[in-house]
């Protein structure tokens, strides 16, 4: 099998989920002398790509002690299941309101799918393995974890989700954010910088909350944040600002179309395509505006579905 890993220093790794194609979804591997903890499953087609990474430290599913979803969204998540089945000496840490969805996942497969629809869901999913109660720890609000004496801190942190959870790692200064910090995708930069912009998917999206959560990110003062979508990335205050900058954007684009009767998400996904193609050619990114849009077509997609639920919320 094709590697897919990457050693990024402080004993950490990313292994790419291979989540539709390369390049999209990153799962961290943090090993704390033959102890291992997996932040992110991805799906149950990522698992092979998982063991190789471990095989290649000289390590196992056995080593792993904890299975860690940043939330229980399926790019993230959707593998736990599988993967504590094979991790046999692991436990799940998962936000408090999300755990109940990975013990019994019917309610999470069935709003998937109205988001994907069956055919899509099933490609890119299959099936959700259920999590035994018993092997499954809550980590509320500031809770710390002992990772064979590596400790890692869980950071409440709504705004994309209320199920949401960053870690920080204070052995390499970084948080692994999930989306709370935004999507990034490498290939979409240049020497004045990478485009950054908020996620905004149903059904949760709160900009107030996202906000916040950023700036307490932001008052660790981390080195690194570990993206989920797509890969480490260092939170200098023009990242930061682009970043905030696109929710307020999001938000503004979506009250602009509140009143819209017909083809809202349509209406709502063009003008982010447009805002964010202004950023492209403000960071001198060297791709046509057709080859960044076929990056990001996905995400401003979900985007403009999240906005629009939203908006149905504050009508």
């Amino acid at each position: 099998m094709e590697r897919s890993a990457k050693e990024l220093g402080y004993d950490i790794t990313l292994i790419d989920a291979e989540y539709g194609h390369s390049g999209v979804a990153s799962i961290y591997l943090i090993e704390q002398q033959g102890r291992v903890a997996i932040i992110e499953t991805g799906t149950n087609n990522s698992l092979p790509f998982i063991e190789v990474a471990l095989q290649d430290a000289g390590l196992s599913f056995d080593n792993v002690d904890y299975i860690i979803p940043t939330h229980v969204h399926l790019d993230h998540a959707g593998g736990a299941g599988e993967l504590m089945h094979k991790c046999v000496n692991a436990q799940l840490v998962v936000h408090p309101f999300g755990a109940k969805h990975l013990i019994d996942p019917s309610k999470l497969e069935a709003g998937t799918i109205a988001v994907y629809g069956e055919e899509n869901f099933r490609k890119l999913y299959g099936s959700i393995r259920p999590i035994e109660e018993s092997r499954v720890i809550e980590a509320p609000d500031n809770f710390k974890l002992n990772l064979n004496g590596r400790e890692l801190l869980f950071l409440d942190t709504p705004g994309h989700a209320r199920h949401h959870f960053c870690i920080y790692d204070k052995k390499s200064s970084g948080i692994f954010s999930g989306d709370t910090f935004g999507v990034s995708y490498p290939q979409l930069s240049s020497g004045k910088g990478r485009l950054i912009f908020a996620t905004t998917t149903p059904v949760q999206f709160d900009p107030g909350a996202l906000l916040n959560s950023i700036d307490r990110l932001m008052s660790l003062e981390p080195r690194t944040i570990f993206l989920t979508h797509f890969g480490p990335i260092t939170p200098a205050k023009d990242v930061v600002d682009q970043l905030k900058n696109s929710v307020n954007k999001f938000k503004e684009i979506a009250l602009e179309e509140k009143e819209t009767k017909e083809n809202r998400i349509d209406r709502i996904q063009l003008k982010i395509n447009d805002y964010l193609l202004e950023q492209v050619d403000a960071l001198d990114i060297n791709f046509s505006h057709e080859e960044c849009l076929n990056v990001i077509k996905m995400d401003t997609q979900l985007n403009a579905q999240g906005l629009d639920f939203w908006l149905s919320k504050t009508s």
